[in-house]
Order: C-alpha cells, then sequence, then structure tokens
C-alpha cells in the first residue's frame, strides 16, 4: 500500500462519516422544512463554491458557462434530489431513510439499463432481488417510519440513480458548477415560501454545520480521496454510511430501529456488500 493510496482511504473513510452526520443535524435542527432547506442550501452553496476556487482557481468559475442541456438537466434533477432528501430525513426515520438510500448501486444499474442498455450481471440482479424484500419487510412492518417520507428517501435515491447515469454518460461534464448550481435551483423553489425570521443563534450554527460539514466537508474528502483509491474501494467505503448514520442518531437520540427495520436493514445491506464484493472478485 503506497502513501497515496492510504491517504486516498483515509480521505474517503473521512468523506463517509462527514456525510453520515446527516441524521443527526437533522435531528438537532428544529427549524420547518423550508427554513432548514434554505439556510442548509446558503451555507453549503457558499463552502462549494469557495472549493471550486480553491481547487481549480477563478478560472473554475468558467465551468457555469461549459454547463449545457445536459449541465443545467443535471443540476434540476440534483435540485429535486436535495428537496426530497432533507424532507425524508424529517418526515420518516433515518433508519429508513439510510436503508432506502442504500439501494442505490441497484437503482442505478436499472437506470442504466434503460437509458444506456447496460445489462446487469446475474449478481447485480439477485442482489437487487434481495435488496427489494429488504426494503419490503422494512417499510410494510416496520412501525417507525412514514409513508410519505420512505417515498421521499425513494425518489432521493432514484435522483442518485440518474445523477450517476447522466454523469457517466457525460464526464466532461463540470459536475462541481452544476453541484452548486442545484443547490441555487433549489433555494429559489424555497424562497417564495419562506417566513422572513432569522433562526436563532444555536439554530444558525447547526444549519452551518449541516451545509459545511455534511455537504461541502464530505464532497471535498470524496473529491481528493477518491482519485487515489480504485472505484470498488470506494464503493466500500461509501456503503458504510447507511448503517453509520442511523448509529449516530441511535446513540445521540436514541431513536431505535424495529425489529423490522433491523432485518429489512440487515437484508439491504447483505445484498449490498455481496454486490459490491463479487464485483470486486470479476476484477
Amino acid at each position: 500500500m503506497t502513501s497515496q493510496h492510504r491517504l486516498g482511504l483515509i480521505l474517503v473513510a473521512l468523506s463517509t462519516l462527514a456525510w453520515s452526520t446527516s441524521g443527526l443535524f437533522a435531528r438537532a435542527i428544529t427549524q420547518d422544512l423550508i427554513t432548514t432547506l434554505i439556510w442548509r442550501g446558503l451555507f453549503a452553496g457558499a463552502g462549494m463554491l469557495v472549493v471550486l476556487v480553491v481547487m481549480q482557481g477563478p478560472g473554475g468559475l468558467r465551468g457555469f458557462a461549459r454547463l449545457g442541456r445536459v449541465g443545467w438537466l443535471y443540476a434540476t434533477i440534483s435540485g429535486i434530489g436535495i428537496l426530497t432528501y432533507i424532507s425524508a430525513l424529517q418526515m420518516t426515520s433515518i433508519a429508513h431513510v439510510a436503508i432506502i438510500y442504500a439501494t442505490v448501486p441497484f437503482i442505478t444499474a436499472g437506470v442504466a439499463w434503460a437509458i444506456l442498455g447496460t445489462r446487469p450481471s446475474p449478481s447485480a440482479a439477485i442482489a437487487s432481488m434481495l435488496a427489494f424484500g429488504g426494503a419490503v419487510v422494512m417499510v410494510g412492518l416496520g412501525g417507525e417510519g412514514s409513508l410519505l417520507g420512505d417515498f421521499m428517501a425513494l425518489m432521493m435515491s432514484l435522483v442518485m440513480g440518474l445523477l450517476t447515469v447522466i454523469a457517466r454518460r457525460n464526464p466532461d461534464m463540470p459536475v462541481l458548477p452544476a453541484g452548486i448550481a442545484s443547490v441555487g435551483l433549489s433555494l429559489l423553489f424555497c424562497l417564495p415560501l419562506a417566513t422572513p425570521t432569522l433562526p436563532p443563534p444555536d439554530q444558525l450554527w447547526l444549519l452551518a454545520g449541516f451545509g459545511l460539514i455534511n455537504s461541502t466537508l464530505g464532497f471535498t474528502l470524496f473529491v481528493m480521496g477518491s482519485r487515489y483509491i480504485a472505484p470498488i474501494e470506494t464503493a466500500l467505503l461509501g456503503a458504510l454510511e447507511a448503517p453509520i448514520t442511523p448509529l449516530w442518531v441511535w446513540l445521540v437520540f436514541s431513536e431505535t430501529p424495529t425489529a423490522p427495520t433491523l432485518i429489512g436493514g440487515l437484508v439491504v445491506f447483505t445484498a449490498v456488500f455481496w454486490h459490491i464484493t463479487h464485483a470486486a472478485r470479476r476484477r
């Protein structure tokens, strides 16, 4: 293991930890959904803009002019993902959000099959059916979630699958400017619904942390570290976000998943890790 490879593993692992704080911030913030979306978006957008200039220099701002139709389509879909993601965190249990989000690799495979004609491997098909069965057990029998919140989590996962396929099909698209644009679009949607009041200082600090730690820091560490490690290692480390996110909430807020959620989640996680490790062995 080279020093760069070790550094890449550490950075991506830290990015996973940063992303796993979403449930903590969602439970600690007591503001309404629109206020949360606006202030988190303001801090996240500002942080990502700083990262763009630091990593690419002032010339990185020219990426906004190169978005084109594909870039703006990516930004629009990503903006929908932001809205559904925060909504899901507030409307259902953190465990449900994390477990449904863990099915993204299989949703991505299905989207790639529908759009790119890329047939999923037999192992991916089997793992997808197992993950679907686990999700059905969790949503159908787990009593701590809500159907609307679970639906929002499913929509968020579908958005992530679409974004992955769009980025794969258009590797030259300036992803970071598109991500910043998506935050701007979500803000434009929320601003007409906002109340003209400033959140209390303690809540403002939490909203800043939600945007800067969970979004900006997680993204920056991922971009810096993923260049040094193999995609399969990135996928394995990223998959750890799903079990870690509800773990933090359980430790801090005692939000304990029900038995059906734990059983369904175990089935989903088993399917995810089996699929990823099986793909690694095939390489």
